[in-house]
């Protein structure tokens, strides 16, 4: 029973490790993105462009057709 408690010691100590270590990582700015803010120019374009249509399409006015009775 006692080698229960000392392997569930040991995971927790392991797991702090690990914890520490992932907050030391951000805060030294390891998971900064540095590519997406120098490609999302080339897309910007696209989507300028899909706004505006979607605006032209809600501004058209719909087409009475005249049904048959």
């Amino acid at each position: 029973m006692s080698i229960i408690y000392m392997l569930l010691a040991i995971s927790v100590i392991i797991a702090l490790l690990f914890f520490v270590a992932f907050i030391v990582s951000v805060k030294r700015g390891q998971y900064d993105d540095t590519y997406t803010p120098s490609v999302r120019m080339l897309f910007e374009d696209e989507l300028i462009k899909n706004k505006t249509q979607s605006a032209h399409k809600k501004n058209e006015q719909p087409s009475i057709t005249k049904q048959p009775t």
